[in-house]
């Protein structure tokens, strides 16, 4: 061997000691995933059965008027966003097939999500970083819950974290909306002018029947999630609060011993929750009447992600 071949492989050699080997792609479902460009382990996301787009995002959305609706009874659910003077109601019985619809609020765009698994109702903004995502249901679960794709660059988002967990967006947040789960009734009589997801999606769905009957009220939970705590059913419902990176949890049966109307203070801020035990829903105001976003779910839902959580009990 020659002095400069013998320098070079020398050479190469000091290179691949100081220079991190790159770790190999993994392929996960429809998706082909980098552990460099993860904030979560890879071996944690897990297929939910369909493949990518194998649930489809609403991305068309026709609505009807309130008076016009004939399908929902008074007692029916619903994520409700009012935003622009404008209120919207995304009967859960069309979410459960779709679980993304790309919408518009006036020059606003949003993204309405629902996970059946988790029961987790969001909205967030889709203006990212100066630009709009449409959104797809990449058919990937992490801690059970739905992992949102962008089509541009078909980053993972997390449902329940609100922000990109894999690919060139990861880390990048999402403004979190104050949608309300609530049922017909109630925000019928709230907002008389409200528009109503259209049954007309495009899709040939059988919208009278429930793909998750008897889920709800089951202890079951179909996928892994990383930490669970038997202080609650798992299947009880909370309203999730973040501030400042930290967070809380308000489970439903633990508002319904309350009176309706709760001044609480967590996180160095205070503010009143409005709870309605005929619809079991709640809403949270900061003490300029502004609507705080929360975060409806499962409780084990809530707690694999926030393991730290404070829990609220009058």
């Amino acid at each position: 061997m020659s002095p400069l071949s013998a320098n070079f492989l020398s050479l190469s050699l000091m290179i691949s000691l100081i220079l991190p080997a790159t770790a190999a792609a993994v392929r996960i479902g429809d998706f082909e995933l980098s552990p460099e460009q993860a904030s979560i382990p890879l071996q944690e996301i897990h297929s939910g059965g369909p493949a990518k787009d194998g649930i489809p995002a609403i991305d068309n959305p026709r609505f009807v008027q309130s008076g016009a609706v004939v399908t929902l009874k008074p007692e029916s659910r619903i994520l409700g966003l009012n935003r622009n003077d404008i209120a919207k109601a995304y009967p859960i019985e069309i979410m459960n097939w779709h679980e993304i619809v790309n919408d518009r609020y006036g020059e606003e765009p949003v993204v309405i999500t629902y996970c059946p698994l988790c029961g987790s109702g969001v909205a967030f903004s889709a203006r990212v970083s100066g630009e709009v995502l449409q959104f797809g249901v990449s058919g990937l679960l992490y801690n059970s819950d739905v992992l949102l794709y962008d089509r541009k660059t078909e980053s993972l988002w997390s449902q329940l974290l609100a922000r990109a967990v894999t690919g060139e967006m990861n880390g990048t947040r999402l403004k979190v909306l104050p949608l309300v789960v609530t049922t017909w009734s109630e925000w019928r009589a709230q907002h008389p002018k409200t528009r109503v997801l259209s049954r007309e999606t495009g899709y040939n769905r059988n919208y009278d029947r429930d793909p998750y009957a008897g889920y709800e009220t089951s202890k079951g939970i179909y996928f892994p999630v990383k930490k669970q705590d038997p202080r609650y059913h798992p299947k009880e419902q909370v309203l999730g609060l973040e501030i400042d990176g930290q967070f809380k949890a308000y489970p439903v049966a633990e508002l319904s011993r309350t009176e309706g109307e709760i001044q609480d203070r967590f996180a160095g801020r205070s503010f009143t929750i409005r709870f309605n035990p005929a619809s079991q829903s709640a809403r949270f105001f900061d003490p300029q009447g502004k609507e705080i976003p929360v975060i409806r779910s499962y409780w084990f839902a809530w707690y694999a992600f926030h393991p730290d959580t404070a829990v609220f009990r009058p």
